[in-house]
């Protein structure tokens, strides 16, 4: 336990009442230091903590047992070393059922320790010094064979490693599926994608006649732009045409002809990137 010398220990009732069980201990085992407190009726009693020493230490917090005579308060210690030790108890506190509080010294407990080994092992002599190990001849050619061996497997590890790049085929060419008419999307009750799509085709033909009325902008802000830099244009149409597919688009306009709209957003779309510079 803990490598120290195994101990017996034999103790008597000590001043302060307190006494050790087992008569006989080994260094490590535990020892239970055991004492009586007298109280009369109604009274309590609590224990202090024990604290630890070099050669006398507990191994946990008191206990306190309820006996016919007051009360029974128990700590389990263990002792490191052997020899006699006095072990100082805490004070003890006694409590009233009205509230009042007493306390009591805790004492002194005394262990008496003796060695269990033999006379002859009480005072080992340390041995001396051991002298310096002979140094063993080795072959170093396995070694630098081995390196040479491993350099050449890095060396051509590299070697495969930065090998050229395959050459993969181009992936054949994707047909494009063919525009769904504005005739399908309507027949599915779709206006509204019939909208926006008359929408972007005549704001990407008016982005391409004037790069500054770009589809960033909202359809005021285009208008606007173009009417700057394109007086030229149907201004006046296609500020009817692109807030009607707008109210369309969200849902704000009922009951109008979608088709219609649409097929005179495509025309515009033509005439203005027909006009284009």
């Amino acid at each position: 336990m803990i490598g120290v010398l195994p101990v017996v220990l034999g103790m008597a009732v000590q001043a302060g009442a307190w006494q050790a069980s087992p008569a006989s201990a080994t260094v490590g085992d535990t020892i239970w230091l055991e004492r009586t407190i007298p109280v009369a009726g109604g009274w309590r009693v609590r224990a202090g903590k024990l604290e630890p020493t070099s050669d006398v230490e507990p191994l946990s917090d008191p206990v306190v047992l309820r006996s016919p005579t007051g009360w029974v308060v128990r700590y389990p210690v263990v002792a490191w070393s052997p020899g006699p030790h006095r072990v100082e108890l805490p004070p003890i506190w006694r409590l009233g059922p009205d509230g009042r509080a007493d306390s009591t010294t805790g004492g002194v407990a005394t262990l008496s320790v003796a060695s269990v080994l033999p006379d002859t092992l009480r005072r080992p002599e340390p041995k001396g010094l051991i002298g310096p190990l002979p140094l063993e001849r080795r072959n170093p050619l396995p070694a630098l064979v081995a390196t040479v061996l491993a350099a050449g497997l890095v060396g051509v590890g590299i070697a495969w490693r930065r090998r050229s790049p395959r050459e993969v085929a181009a992936p054949p060419p994707v047909p494009l599926e063919p525009e769904v008419p504005d005739a399908r999307w309507l027949a599915a009750g779709e206006p509204k994608a019939v909208a926006a799509r008359a929408i972007w085709r005549l704001r990407a033909a008016l982005a391409s006649a004037v790069p500054a009325a770009h589809p960033a902008l909202s359809t005021a802000e285009c208008l606007a732009t173009v009417e700057r830099a394109r007086p030229d244009m149907p201004l006046r149409e296609l500020r009817d045409l692109l807030e009607q597919l707008d109210r369309v688009a969200f849902a704000s306009a009922h009951g109008t002809d979608v088709a219609a709209l649409a097929t005179m957003a495509h025309r515009l779309a033509r005439e203005v990137a027909g006009g284009a510079p």
